[in-house]
């Protein structure tokens, strides 16, 4: 996490998700052709699969990042901006899309911005920091808002409140 004091939550679901890559695939598809699809792992692979779909577009490659670790310092050579890239791609991204779920600080954006210039990159999601990084977005939060997407929450079974049940995170 970053030092952003997170105030509320936001809980995506599935059917949202799904529709919010529909949107920006029908965004998308009005600028291309496209050579294929990079997604930004891991939280680009979900969306990039829809949008992959949407467009019918058969090259998906992955660009594999994960934040800086510091004891990790033999691997200075593959940083970029406190990011480490795991995996790369050949080439400057012309043609192709960069698909991620959220732009949060721009940390990872500008370091993968940096590897692929000429891409086109969209995500789902932006925060402030990092919006102007990306060439288009569907839906904007305020920074201190904490995104949950899907396949990081557990669906359960609710108890009713006659039964016993607890509200969790009500108001007051």
């Amino acid at each position: 996490m970053t030092d952003v004091p997170y105030k509320d939550e936001i809980v995506i679901s599935w059917p949202e998700l799904h529709r919010d890559a529909r949107y920006l695939s029908e965004l998308l598809h009005a600028k291309g052709p496209w050579k294929g699809i990079i997604a930004i792992t891991r939280g680009g692979l979900v969306p990039a699969a829809l949008i992959a779909r949407e467009l019918d577009i058969r090259l998906v490659d992955t660009i594999c990042v994960t934040s800086y670790d510091a004891g990790a310092a033999g691997e200075a050579a593959q940083m970029q901006s406190d990011v480490r890239v795991l995996k790369g791609v050949n080439g400057d991204g012309e043609g192709f899309l960069l698909i991620d779920d959220l732009v949060d600080t721009g940390r990872t954006a500008r370091a993968v911005r940096q590897l692929l210039p000429k891409a086109y990159f969209a995500t789902l999601y932006a925060k402030p920091s990092g919006r102007p990084i990306v060439d288009t977005c569907v839906r904007e939060f305020k920074q201190n808002k904490w995104i949950h997407f899907p396949w990081d929450i557990d669906y359960h079974f609710a108890t009713p409140i006659k039964d016993g049940g607890k509200v969790k995170g009500g108001p007051g």
